[in-house]
């Protein structure tokens, strides 16, 4: 083999190497929410947790990798690719105890510790392998600079393709778990790849990196056994991962519930004995119908388990559904008795209510995640697109979790100053008065709406007064992610409390 195809194959392998690594480390990345996000939510948090500790692991592995190649040490490109691969392995074998570990540390606490422990690691192996390839590439041709500028070039094309191939393929076809053993042995073949290549250049690296492919292998192995469907009273129905989470259905024998879980979100709940409902939100907005009996049709935002849908059906109301995640929508029906009396349209609500040309009676909004309700579905731009589909004397009802009192109430009164912005007449109802922490349901209408007739009775008797005051929600100016920190925190503390912290590591 002439000298210049040895440069090419060189040359080949080095890139080939930074564009697998780019690509693992947004693949980690985007992974860390799957593996985090149903213990603690997939909120900014979470969010800001990895990107965190992603940063910290690169600059990290930035720095080792360029003072191995500087001292040209005994460690080798091999094996900080190998090292990679086993520490991936090693991420759901450990997931569990170290979520449960982190538990106590709190939300914001315990999302950085548990990322930091999960994937600093990996992470920051693979942040070495870049210095070392410019190191690599520099001795074998001329200028430092174009090395360098080509081997970053090369990475962010791999971290293009990884993120791309990730999202639009890979994980709703495998999930998560599938895809961090596939990353892992990945790296580990790469591993094994350079290390003979390492050799052709004089260095004994094979050894090493072969027992850390036995070690990971091991791992695989050990990672094989079913995973738990039992936990005190808790039996685990049904499980699935879309492209926006877990979607888990479980059975409370004691209480004799049905819970959809979407990640550390209830979104649902059904009782088992009578079929009723359990959230008190429900049987609220369920009632609504009393306060305009001529409505025949209606729009729900937010499918959950389907019981205000079924409720209006039984009301003779056709209601539309619209869900963002087609694993909750398969759940509903298979397992909380939804049958859909109109369309089930599965997508993103923005972009799905700008497709509509049809008017209701009824609008719910009942978009709930993580503690906290998406802030993008609660701005006035939002609000707009929903009063255009609002018949004349229609009525739009709005599920908030929120605060009664003090500065944490604040982020209820901005939802109803913003309401304010669209419809002239407003009224607030809480699923338990008296309480601090509660939900409230929101009624908006161009007509004054009224709770004195008889059959509205009930209703009257959760009307809440709302104080003045709130910040108005926009697109541009969206206050609402650090307005619901405190019931982020409070609705965990709670869930914790009721259902403890194993059921959410399942």
């Amino acid at each position: 083999m002439s000298k210049e195809q040895l440069n090419h194959q060189n040359r080949l392998l080095l890139y080939g190497t930074v564009t697998i690594s780019g690509a693992a480390v947004m693949m980690l990345e985007l992974l860390g929410t799957r593996i985090i996000g149903p213990f603690y939510g997939v909120s900014l948090y979470v969010w800001s947790s990895l990107i965190s500790v992603a940063l910290i692991a690169l600059a990290l592995g930035y720095y080792l990798g360029g003072l191995v190649a500087d001292k040209q040490t005994r460690f080798r490109l091999s094996y900080a690719i190998a090292l990679a691969g086993l520490t991936t392995a090693a991420i759901p074998l450990v997931s569990r105890p170290i979520l449960l570990w982190t538990n106590d540390l709190g939300l914001r606490a315990g999302a950085f510790t548990s990322a930091l422990l999960l994937f600093a690691l990996p992470l920051t192996c693979l942040g070495m392998v870049g210095p070392q390839v410019i190191a690599l590439a520099a001795r074998r041709r001329a200028g430092v600079g174009m090395a360098a500028g080509s081997v970053f070039a090369v990475s962010t094309v791999g971290s293009v393709v990884g993120t791309l191939l990730l999202g639009f393929f890979l994980l709703p076809a495998l999930g998560s778990r599938v895809i961090l053993y596939a990353v892992s042995a990945a790296l580990i073949l790469l591993a094994l790849v350079v290390a003979l290549y390492e050799r052709r250049w004089g260095h004994a690296t094979l050894g090493p990196v072969a027992a850390a492919a036995i070690a990971t292998g091991a791992g695989l192995w050990l990672q094989t056994d079913p995973e738990p469907t039992e936990y005190g009273d808790y039996h685990l129905v049904h499980q699935a991962e879309s492209h926006y989470g877990w979607v888990r259905v479980v059975d409370d024998r004691a209480r004799r519930v049905r819970w959809m879980l979407s990640d550390a979100s209830v979104i649902s709940a059904l009782r088992l004995d009578t079929r009723g409902p359990v959230l008190s939100y429900q049987k609220i907005i369920s009632a609504l119908p009393h306060l305009y009996p001529e409505g025949r049709n209606a729009l729900l935002i937010g499918l959950g388990g389907g019981y205000i849908a079924m409720a209006f059906a039984a009301q003779d109301i056709d209601t539309d559904a619209l869900e963002l995640d087609p694993e909750v929508a398969k759940a509903a029906q298979q397992y909380f008795l939804y049958e859909p009396s109109g369309a089930l349209l599965v997508g993103d609500a923005r972009y799905e209510i700008r497709r509509l040309d049809r008017q209701y009676d009824f609008i719910v909004h009942d978009c709930f995640t993580g503690g906290s309700v998406p802030s993008h579905l609660l701005s006035v731009e939002m609000l707009r697109d929903l009063n255009r589909l609002l018949k004349n004397d229609g009525l739009l009802a709005l599920n908030f979790v929120g605060f009664t009192e003090g500065p944490e109430a604040d982020a209820a009164a901005a939802v109803y100053r913003t309401l304010g912005e669209v419809y002239p007449h407003r009224l607030a109802l809480v699923s338990l008065p008296g309480e601090a922490f509660n939900d409230f349901v929101f009624l908006a209408s161009r007509r004054p709406i009224s709770l004195e007739a008889e059959a509205a009775a009930w209703l009257a008797a959760h009307e809440y007064s709302m104080p003045a005051g709130g910040d108005l929600i926009t697109d541009d100016f969206n206050p609402l992610e650090q307005l619901q920190v405190a019931k982020a925190e409070r609705y965990r503390a709670l869930l914790l409390e009721r259902m403890g912290p194993m059921l959410l590591a399942f």
